[in-house]
C-alpha cells in the first residue's frame, strides 16, 4: 500500500462506517502502516547529523538540553512534537541540513506570538542562506563568528557588508537578502 492509497482509505472511513464495519485494531494497524509510509517520504538527514552541518560552537543551555536530549537532535524515527508551555530555542527541534541548522519558533509553537517569529540559525563556513525576502522586516544579532550580508533595495541598489559577533542587521520588508558564513568557522545568529 502506498501513501496515496492510505490517504484514500482514511477519507473513506467515516465515524459511522467505522462503527458499522471496522474495529479499532484494524484502523490502528492501518494508521501505523501509513505512519511508516509517511516516515519513508521524509528526507534522509542522517548524513547531515554526523558532519560539519550539525556543529555547534556557540552557547547553549546545557542543563535544559540534558533534560530534553531529543529536542536538539531528534531521532530519525521521531514523527511528532510535544509542545512546551514556555520557550527557549533549545526546546524546539533543530532542523539540520547541509551547511548548518536552525531552531525556529513561530505561532505554531508559541500561540501568543501573532506578529513575531524567531529563528536561531547556524551556518558553517562557506554556507549561505540563499536570496529570499519576507513580507515583514528581519533583524538579527550575531552570536558567533562572521558573515557577509547582501540586501537589495526596491530601486535596485545593493548593499554588501561583513558582520561579526555582537553586530546587528536589519532587512526591511520586501527587500531581497542573503547571508553567507565566513571563515574560519561560520556564524550563528
Amino acid at each position: 500500500m502506498n501513501a496515496k492509497e492510505y490517504d484514500e482509505i482514511l477519507k473513506a472511513v467515516s465515524h459511522r462506517n467505522f462503527l458499522r464495519t471496522g474495529s479499532a485494531a484494524s484502523v490502528t494497524a492501518l494508521m501505523a502502516q501509513g505512519a511508516t509510509l509517511r516516515g519513508q517520504e521524509r528526507p534522509n538527514t542522517q548524513a547531515a547529523e554526523h558532519d560539519r552541518s550539525s556543529s555547534d560552537p556557540g552557547l547553549g543551555n546545557k542543563p535544559l538540553l540534558d533534560e530534553n536530549p531529543d529536542s536538539n537532535l531528534p531521532t530519525t524515527t521521531d514523527h511528532g512534537d510535544m509542545v512546551p508551555l514556555w520557550y527557549s530555542f533549545d526546546l524546539v527541534k533543530k532542523r539540520i541540513e547541509e551547511g548548518g541548522w536552525t531552531h525556529e519558533v513561530t505561532e505554531r509553537e508559541l500561540l501568543s506570538s501573532k506578529d513575531l517569529a524567531g529563528v536561531n540559525m547556524r551556518l558553517a563556513a562557506g554556507s549561505y542562506r540563499e536570496l529570499h525576502w519576507h513580507t515583514a522586516g528581519e533583524w538579527a544579532y550575531v552570536l558567533y563568528g562572521k558573515a557577509r550580508v547582501t540586501v537589495m533595495s526596491p530601486d535596485g541598489l545593493m548593499f554588501i557588508g561583513d558582520v561579526e559577533e555582537g553586530d546587528l542587521w536589519l532587512f526591511p520588508a520586501g527587500h531581497p537578502h542573503s547571508i553567507q558564513a565566513l571563515d574560519p568557522d561560520g556564524t550563528e545568529f
